[in-house]
Parts: C-alpha cells; sequence; structure tokens
C-alpha cells in the first residue's frame, strides 16, 4: 500500500495499484528520476505559475495554509501541492483553490504512469510529477510547493525560479536521511534556496547562520532572518509583524498553538520579500482567520467516534511526531486550558521516530497514556509507552482502535476530561475518517 494511499474510487485505485507495482517501495531521495520523467512529460515544472516554495522540519504545511489564506483573500487563484494526506489522496493536490477531483486525479496518474517505464520512480516523485503537470495545465496565480523531505534532494527541488524560498521551524528528523545534526539538516533544507527568490526563515540559533549564509552565497540569493531582518510577536491579542516595509498588525490566527503566529509570520515575510504576486496588507489581515489546517491542535467536532464522550469532553488532535512538535503542543496545554486536569493521551507513532523526546515536554500534563497502533506501518509497541507511563507514574493502556480507547475513557472517572489524540499523522487521517470530519 503505496503511502497509505487508497481511494474509493475505482479509477483513482486502480492508478494507486499501478503505482505501487512500479515504484521501488521505498524514499529515494534524488533528482534525476524526477527530473527523467518531467522531460517526459513535456517539462511541466518550467510552464507553471509564480511558485512559493516551503520547506522545514515542523510548520510548514501551516505556512503554506497562511501564504494560500492571504493570496486567496486578496482573489488571487492559487495552485497547492502538500504531503501527506490524510485521509483522501486528492488532499494533496489543490488546483486552482480546490481539491483535484477524482477523475481528473485518475487521469493525471495515468499519463505520469503512462511514460515512467524503466525509471523506478518512487510514490512521492510520481504524485510531484502529477501535481506540476497538473499546475502547468490549469491557470492560476500563484503555486505554493512544500518540500516532501529535506530539501536539497526533494523532487520538489526541480523547481529551478522561485519567486520566494521559506523555511520554517528545524529540528531533528528523518536523521536516516538528513543527518544527526542540526546543522546537517539546516543544510539540506537552505538547500532549496535559488537565484531567482529571498531565502525567508523564521529564527534559528547562531550556530546555523553560517549554514544559511553559505546557502545564501551558493544561491546568489539573500537571507531575510527572523529577529534580524523581520519580526514578529504576539501583544495584546494581535499578532505585530514588522519589517522594512513597516509594520502590520492582524489578528492572531485561528490555528491553535502559539507557534502558529511565528507561521502565519513567515507566510507574511515571503509574500512581503517578493514582488511577482503583490498582496495587499488587508488580505496579510485576513490571512490568520482564514488559514486552515487539519490534524494540527485541530478541536474534533461530535462526530461518531467522540459521541460516547460526555458533553464537557474536549479533544484535540495533532499530527505532529518529533521533539520540536512535543515542545509546540504540550506548550498549548496550559493549567488555564486544561481547567485544573490532566491530559488523556491517545497515541500511536511510527517506529522510526523518537518517542521518547517527543512525549518528554509531556511529563506532568498527562493522566493516562492509551497507546495504539498505527495500521499498515511499523510502529511502537505498547511496551514502549508503558515504559515512559512507568516513569511518570501514570498508568497506559493498549488498545486496538481508537474506538475502543474512547470507550475506555467515556467509561473512567475521569470521562469528561481533556484528550488529545497525537503522534502520527497517518493516525490522525485514521481518526478524522472514523469522525466523519473529511479535510476539504
Amino acid at each position: 500500500m503505496a503511502d497509505h494511499a487508497v481511494s474509493d474510487d475505482p479509477q483513482v485505485q486502480a492508478q494507486l495499484d499501478r503505482l505501487t507495482t512500479l515504484s521501488p517501495g521505498a524514499d529515494i531521495l534524488g533528482l534525476d528520476r524526477i527530473t527523467r520523467l518531467l522531460h517526459r512529460l513535456g517539462d511541466p515544472h518550467r510552464a507553471l505559475p509564480p511558485v512559493f516554495h516551503v520547506a522545514g522540519t515542523n510548520g510548514k504545511g501551516s505556512t503554506c495554509a497562511f501564504l494560500r489564506a492571504a493570496m486567496e483573500a486578496d482573489g488571487r487563484s492559487v495552485h497547492v501541492f502538500t504531503s501527506p494526506h490524510l485521509v483522501r489522496f486528492n488532499e494533496r493536490i489543490r488546483i486552482a483553490g480546490q481539491l483535484i477531483d477524482d477523475p481528473m486525479l485518475a487521469r493525471y496518474l495515468e499519463r505520469v504512469l503512462d511514460v515512467a517505464e524503466g525509471i523506478g520512480a518512487s510514490f512521492f516523485e510520481v504524485t510531484t510529477a502529477a501535481a506540476l503537470l497538473a499546475f502547468a495545465e490549469h491557470p492560476a496565480d500563484a503555486a505554493i510547493i512544500e518540500v516532501g523531505l529535506g530539501g536539497r534532494l526533494d523532487a520538489t527541488n526541480v523547481i529551478a525560479d522561485p519567486v520566494a524560498c521559506g523555511i520554517a521551524q528545524l529540528g531533528i528528523d528523518h536523521q536516516a536521511f538528513l543527518g544527526d545534526s542540526l546543522r546537517e539538516i539546516a543544510a539540506e533544507k537552505a538547500a532549496i534556496a535559488k537565484s531567482s527568490a529571498p531565502l525567508v526563515t523564521q529564527r534559528y540559533p547562531e550556530s546555523l547562520f553560517p549554514v544559511m549564509i553559505d546557502a545564501a552565497m551558493r544561491a546568489r540569493t539573500t537571507w531575510f532572518a527572523m529577529g534580524t531582518d523581520w519580526d514578529a510577536a504576539p501583544y495584546r491579542d494581535r499578532l505585530h509583524y514588522r519589517d522594512d516595509k513597516g509594520r502590520i498588525d492582524t489578528p492572531l490566527p485561528r490555528l491553535s498553538g502559539a507557534h502558529q503566529v511565528e507561521n502565519a509570520a513567515l507566510a507574511f515575510a515571503m509574500l512581503r520579500h517578493q514582488q511577482a504576486v503583490p498582496v495587499s496588507e488587508a488580505a496579510l489581515k485576513a490571512a490568520p482567520l482564514w488559514a486552515h489546517w487539519p490534524a494540527r491542535l485541530q478541536r474534533l467536532d461530535r462526530g461518531p467516534l467522540v459521541a460516547p464522550l460526555p458533553d464537557d469532553a474536549t479533544v484535540w488532535l495533532d499530527g505532529g511526531h518529533n521533539a520540536g512538535a512535543g515542545e509546540a503542543i504540550s506548550a498549548f496545554f496550559t493549567p488555564d486550558r486544561l481547567e485544573g486536569r490532566r491530559l488523556h493521551l491517545i497515541i500511536g507513532m511510527l517506529a522510526n521516530k523518537d518517542l521518547d523526546a517527543y512525549l518528554a515536554p509531556f511529563a506532568g500534563q498527562v493522566a493516562h497514556i492509551h497507546a495504539l497502533p498505527v495500521k499498515g506501518h511499523e510502529h511502537h509497541p505498547p511496551e514502549r509507552f508503558a515504559a515512559v507511563a512507568a516513569r511518570w507514574g501514570i498508568d497506559c493502556t493498549a488498545h486496538d482502535t481508537p474506538d475502543e480507547a474512547i470507550a475506555a475513557i467515556a467509561s473512567s472517572r475521569e470521562a469528561g476530561s481533556k484528550l488529545l489524540i497525537a503522534g502520527s499523522l497517518y493516525l490522525a487521517g485514521e481518526i478524522l475518517r472514523a469522525n466523519g470530519q473529511f479535510p476539504d
């Protein structure tokens, strides 16, 4: 099952089955295969509207959401390519503001796969090619393209002339591909820099300054860093942003978590440091309230999955799965927000993720850990979560399904508690499907 991709549409599923057969079945970084594949398709990546290219360990998807919200608030039509999807494969490709529909998705996958023989393209490379082909053949004012993994050798790095390159929060993740140190990871991500585009980044420690300076020099562009060339902070329930063009203040992001202020500000900085797609100040002020990005501290509706819980139970969902995500998510759960209670943590996590680093910031905030598998993927066994619970002096229960975990909490003495479902975007997709909340 390629990257957990299934479809209810038989035409789309037929192409996904073909992709499973042709793909090497693993992430293999490099630009040779995607370049050859795109050449067979007529080099659609050279016929795109102005591209905003976004990398980062955490926050790049949210930054894309704020970019899209700002441009659409200004009346622009925008293509968007992101990954992974949560429930439906279609979520990865948005054509002029709308999710790609099944017939169109099936056609573009078919066209790419029809010419892919002998290249050995990966799942992500085929997906990227399909998106770029669709973007080239449909008019829009801009395209937002999220890096899949790293930057330097990511398939999206075939984009030769973006109008702005942005890098969100950096952290340790995907070490097998990107390296074990923050400097190595930063260098991989900064390699999306291009001479045609400013390199705009969030605030980084001084130890990474040489990496960013080197990347900008190699690309013959300029690095614009948060804290130096532009800045932003929340103050009195507003987001205050400033750069050499002046100051603006906007509503705080509708997306939950203090970290979303920096993601919104990064989007503002990317837009304000380029000229290809002018965006009004009014649109920037609208963007924080327009932006939506599922499974990022998303408060779940009273859907079928959470229905057994009492009305006063509150359930948040987040797909974050590394140390930086753990810090940002745990910071959201202030004593005031928890109303004197502790979290019931429902969690499943892929085996290649650092469980201890992710969970460490939650110490003292969790009443009970409910361990889940991540279906279709190698994942941490319940014993790993139980070991953390034992160190914290709390209970841990293993469940086969999210329904079982919810039922157990609903029947407990703390049924009205606060719940967080976390640890994996794949699990988050399963949760949204079970609760009837399909991203649109």
